[in-house]
């Protein structure tokens, strides 16, 4: 499936399908579960902090990365624009969670509801990566339900947790 026929930019579709936004979407679920039982606002303020952390850890050893591979030969400029690019799944991927409890810190749905939401929402997001992923090269549908399932069990687990945490 090409990424026409999933209407999504080829720029935007190389950011998404990265590790990075996969890891971001777990790194925020983690996050959120174990911010759960506090406020929306407290839950917000936390995920948005260390996503901005872990992206700019991930730039910062991507960067040192490539100078240590090329030995210098790229260039400082050349090696952080390479890695702020290659990380910055992990900051698209928040922006839906992050939405959600935004939500519940502007009083928009009540705390629990925004923090349950965000975490469904980044599941479900999960799946559709997984799924995406294996559509860009197989046309078989048991392949992309099996990714699907694999990658949203990341965030299932999650869920889980923060329902045997929290309540």
């Amino acid at each position: 499936m090409s990424d026409d026929q999933l209407h999504i930019t080829p720029r935007i579709a190389r950011v998404l399908m990265s590790e990075e936004a996969i890891y971001g979407l777990i790194l925020v679920s983690g996050m959120i579960v174990v911010s759960a039982g506090s406020t929306s606002l407290i839950a917000f303020l936390t995920v948005a902090v260390t996503v901005v952390v872990f992206y700019a850890a991930h730039v910062y050893a991507g960067t040192l990365g490539r100078l240590a591979v090329s030995e210098g030969q790229r260039g400082l400029r050349s090696s952080l624009r390479a890695a702020a690019k290659q990380s910055s799944g992990m900051l698209l991927a928040s922006i839906a969670p992050l939405l959600a409890l935004l939500l519940g810190t502007l009083r928009v749905i009540p705390d629990d509801t925004a923090l349950w939401s965000a975490l469904i929402l980044n599941t479900v997001i999960l799946g559709g990566l997984g799924w995406t992923a294996v559509a860009r090269w197989s046309t078989h549908w048991w392949a992309r339900v099996i990714s699907a399932l694999l990658t949203a069990a990341f965030g299932g687990i999650l869920i889980l947790l923060k329902a045997v945490i929290h309540h």
